[in-house]
């Protein structure tokens, strides 16, 4: 980020704020499991069950600062436990998404012609792809799904927005002089693309790459909201959401809780996203 994007990104409050939640999240994910007080999948039925059948909610049984969940399992192990895994499938997912978009967009912006014509078809048919027709494919085909698995049907079905972006700025970029005088020397186009080319594109990339977590993060939460996604007993916000259906009048705060850690992760990636996309891009 030079300093007059870092200035303009530095004024903005609400990216700020973002940067904050972002940081929050990722350090949940990255360290909670290491602080959850119990295995996340041990179940408690003695001190977490009361008489009616119903979970013991927080402060009722020492030691369980959130209470349990409908299996009698420490509900704060579970949410610590499921943060690393929501927020490693949308990284990962990203990364993968990034990875399959930049190098499609550079490729085609760059070298133009009938290459840039297929590539661009190429994009056309995966936006025609149904996502959740998808994802229930690779639940008939994949008995359990694990995170590789889902991380790579959403990172391949995620990547055109980042194709089409990176494509038009590479071929604004292109066109500078020092590129053609770069290409008039004869380097290597592969070089010209990574010294050159990436850097001019790569504001943009950033900044649609943070929202796109938010994305993830969400995506990974329908699908394990609708049985698609990681199997039990492994624990992910989404899947709490998919545990907590039956008890949600009896017991709503099994799906506030993944609900509101879900919400505070999307509202801090789309604000820092923003923010990027501005301190990037003023014009915009």
């Amino acid at each position: 980020m030079d300093s007059r994007a870092f200035r303009r990104f530095r004024r903005n409050k609400g990216a700020l704020a973002g940067l904050v939640l972002v940081v929050a999240v990722t350090v949940l994910g990255v360290a909670g499991p290491w602080f959850a007080p119990y295995d996340p999948v041990a179940q408690f039925t003695d001190s977490l069950l009361l008489e009616n059948g119903l979970p013991a909610g927080p402060g009722v049984t020492p030691g369980h600062w959130l209470g349990g969940d409908d299996l009698a399992r420490d509900e704060l192990s579970r949410l610590l436990s499921g943060a690393r895994i929501s927020m490693l499938v949308a990284y990962l997912a990203t990364g993968l998404a990034v990875l399959i978009g930049v190098m499609i967009g550079l490729v085609s912006g760059y070298v133009g012609g009938r290459l840039d014509t297929l590539l661009m078809r190429l994009v056309d048919v995966v936006l025609s792809m149904p996502f959740l027709l998808i994802a229930i494919v690779m639940q008939r085909v994949f008995d359990a799904p694990g995170i590789w698995t889902i991380c790579i049907v959403l990172g391949a079905l995620s990547w055109t927005t980042l194709a089409r972006v990176t494509r038009a700025k590479t071929m604004e970029a292109r066109e500078l002089d020092y590129i053609q005088a770069a290409r008039a020397l004869g380097l290597r186009h592969f070089h010209i693309l990574a010294r050159h080319v990436l850097p001019n594109v790569a504001g943009p990339i950033i900044a649609i790459a943070t929202i796109m977590v938010a994305r993830m993060i969400i995506a990974e939460s329908a699908l394990s909201f609708l049985g698609l996604g990681v199997r039990p007993p492994t624990a992910s916000w989404g899947s709490m959401l998919n545990d907590s259906q039956s008890l949600l009048l009896g017991v709503p705060r099994l799906t506030l809780y993944p609900a509101v850690l879900i919400s505070m992760a999307v509202f801090g990636f789309n604000l820092f996203g923003e923010g990027l996309r501005d301190a990037f891009d003023p014009k915009d």
